[in-house]
């Protein structure tokens, strides 16, 4: 195989992980939404920890695009 075929398809297949960040982060506010019409007096105490399961989602996506562009321009 081709040294530029194998580093594409690795770079392919690093992009899942920011396509699967989007699953993630809608989990994340799926959950927070259903736990909030549930329990809407505990919503506001659960707010700070949405944003942090945001962040994390959302770095894990940036990291699979981040490797991704490396392999793509630098490797």
């Amino acid at each position: 195989m081709d040294m530029e075929a194998a580093k594409l398809i690795g770079a392919g297949l690093a992009a899942i992980g920011a396509g699967l960040a989007s699953i993630g982060v809608g989990n994340v506010f799926g959950s927070f939404l259903e736990s909030a019409l549930r329990n809407p007096g505990a919503a506001d105490g659960q707010q700070g920890r949405l944003f942090i399961g945001f962040a994390a989602a959302e770095l894990l996506g940036l990291l699979a695009f981040l490797v991704a562009v490396i392999l793509i321009f630098v490797a």
